[in-house]
């Protein structure tokens, strides 16, 4: 049997007239909203809140390189702080410690489909003087603690809708969520080489606009959102199932994803079902054997990469995302997966154990 990561076929057919028909439309009509990608988000989101040379950024050195490479890219330093060891977010205690004169932001990461612990971030940046920018990109519609969705907790919130994402374009796009209307004109401005009107530029922007096409097709993915997520959590409520009855649980060979707001209907949204597992890239290949998808992420955190060489950094100065980096792997999850895909998924797994 074969077990994709990820299935975009199977994930789109459904809704393929749909999909031609929100294409028909925007080639007659021409309309465009949002931000290029989830990376030229959280850069514009920087770029608004003039964040620059000699200035420092809290993020985590645990997440896809955006998180730091926007901040470098702005001349700006990345100050990383390590993250929980059971959600991978980051570790809302140690942030305070990170913070210097010179701290002009706070990038929180809602990783794998989960809020990043926020009430303590925001009452230091408060306390701080500084701004949070919270990176959603991978967690749209997770809830946090109250009820709050991720994005929406702080000033900027800046979302991606990669294809592999739970609400997925058909090719890059992004947004940026705010409750400032002097930040939200200030971002208008920016995403269209920083003119307004066209061709009167008051400051250097970029290219950031959501191609037409992407927005329609969004349009109609969104209504299905809450039914994808469904899946996934289901799904990811019988993998728990399947390797808790296997003993694999209990024998300490396989640690399930952390759901720190379970009570929740979206505290957990699973963009990704990651596991801890010993001789993780033993089991890899041995899962690739078997036709079974999978991916890592992230095998280099972000503060060991060769481009950040320059901050200093060694092994060992974040351990818990040093450690994730070198045990987790994520396992298919997409909502159209079936049941018997689950099941022999979760014996290949058994069977590596058991080897």
């Amino acid at each position: 049997m074969n077990v994709p990561l990820l299935d975009l076929g199977a994930h789109h057919g459904p809704i393929e007239t749909e999909l031609l028909q929100a294409m028909t439309r925007v080639l007659r009509s021409h309309f465009a909203v949002g931000m290029s990608s989830g990376t030229d988000a959280l850069l514009a989101a920087l770029m608004a809140l003039e964040v620059g040379p000699g200035d420092e950024v809290v993020t985590t050195p645990y997440s896809f390189f955006a998180s730091a490479g926007v901040v470098a890219r702005l001349g700006a330093t990345p100050v990383f702080v390590d993250i929980d060891p059971s959600t991978y977010n980051l570790d809302a205690r140690a942030v305070e410690s990170a913070i210097t004169e010179r701290t002009r932001a706070i990038m929180p990461v809602h990783l794998y489909g989960q809020c990043a612990d926020m009430d303590p971030i925001l009452k230091l940046a408060a306390r701080h003087d500084v701004r949070v920018v919270e990176d959603a990109a991978q967690a749209i519609g997770a809830e946090y603690r109250d009820g709050r969705r991720a994005g929406s907790m702080s000033e900027i919130g800046c979302v991606s809708f990669y294809p592999t994402k739970n609400l997925g374009a058909l090719g890059d796009a992004g947004m940026i969520v705010t409750s400032d209307d002097v930040l939200a004109e200030r971002l208008r401005i920016l995403r269209a080489h920083g003119a307004k009107p066209k061709y009167y530029h008051h400051v250097v922007g970029g290219n950031f606009r959501l191609d037409a096409l992407q927005a329609a097709f969004l349009n109609v993915k969104l209504p299905h959102l809450d039914g994808w997520t469904r899946g996934r959590q289901e799904n990811a409520q019988r993998y728990g199932t399947l390797f808790r009855e296997t003993g694999l649980v209990a024998q300490g060979a396989v640690t399930l994803p952390a759901a720190a707001y379970d009570e929740l209907p979206h505290g957990h949204i699973f963009n990704q079902y990651v596991i801890r597992a010993r001789e993780r890239d033993l089991l890899q290949r041995h899962l690739r054997q078997r036709g079974i998808g999978t991916e890592i992420y992230y095998p280099v955190p972000l503060h060991l990469q060769k481009c950040f060489a320059s901050l200093g950094h060694r092994e060992g100065d974040m351990p818990n995302s040093e450690a994730a980096a070198k045990e987790s792997l994520a396992l298919p999850i997409y909502p159209e997966l079936t049941e018997d895909q689950i099941r022999y998924v979760a014996a290949a797994v058994r069977e590596f154990v058991d080897r």
